[in-house]
């Protein structure tokens, strides 16, 4: 069983490189006894970045992908060993940039669900720019200056983001719980869960990766909107440079 150690980790900037064994291959990708990379999932992209052998022999790691044992593609597998040790180096600037932005969708989501009542149904996390699906009952009531009032007024609060491990049933009972519809899709062999709790703003189950303060995210500035069928809109947002 790999030991998924990124799941463990926060705040989830800055992670420094590891040390690890590869215990098999799946084609081209890599198999870890236990690894704190991201695997793409949620919206969020996997991480990438170098793995280099105890030896001295280096390749690029391309994005991580999920899968019961997470892959690590790199460009060349046959350079390596099963058994092998090797160091891996996550690209920190990379990560810490999909990070911020995670948690900025997450107050996001929370303040268009507050003002409006509007369900995040999709997102999509960039390092350079990010989207959020929105569903409205009446999608002309979304005005972009509201909401990103909103999220660059809680950006400036130094609100703590704090992680929980919490079970399935305290998880559906809590009265301020968000975005629990996927639950049915998550096996019942899974007892617990990762929480994300932006103190007072957001709580949700989310496997991703999370700055450990607000104030640690830059401003968000509205790029634009986009129209995606009955009642919904595609809101797109960056960090105001």
């Amino acid at each position: 069983m790999q030991e998924k150690l990124h799941m463990n980790q926060h705040p989830g900037t800055d992670p420094p490189p590891f040390t690890t064994r590869i215990v098999g291959k799946d084609g081209n990708s890599l198999l870890f006894e236990e690894t704190y990379c991201y695997p793409r999932g949620g919206g969020q992209p996997g991480d990438t970045g170098e793995i280099t052998s105890i030896e001295g022999e280096s390749c690029n790691m391309n994005e991580v992908l999920p899968g019961e044992m997470i892959l690590h593609p790199v460009d060349d597998a046959s350079i390596f060993t099963d058994g092998q040790e090797v160091i891996c180096t996550i690209d920190r600037n990379r990560r810490n940039k999909l990070t911020l932005m995670h948690t900025a969708q997450h107050i996001f989501s929370a303040m268009s669900e507050d003002i409006w009542g509007a369900e995040t149904v999709g997102n999509q996390i960039g390092v350079e720019s990010s989207r959020v699906d929105l569903l409205f009952d009446d999608k002309d009531v979304f005005d972009p200056d509201i909401i990103i009032d909103e999220v660059n007024s809680i950006l400036n609060s130094k609100i703590p983001v704090n992680i929980h491990e919490w079970d399935r049933e305290k998880i559906m009972a809590h009265e301020k719980m968000r975005h629990t519809k996927f639950m049915h899709r998550i096996p019942e062999s899974i007892k617990h869960l990762r929480v994300v709790e932006i103190e007072d703003i957001d709580l949700c189950p989310c496997a991703g990766t999370h700055a450990s303060n607000t104030s640690m995210i830059p401003r968000v500035k509205f790029i634009s909107k986009k129209n995606k069928g009955k009642g919904r809109l595609r809101i797109s947002y960056e960090f105001d440079k």
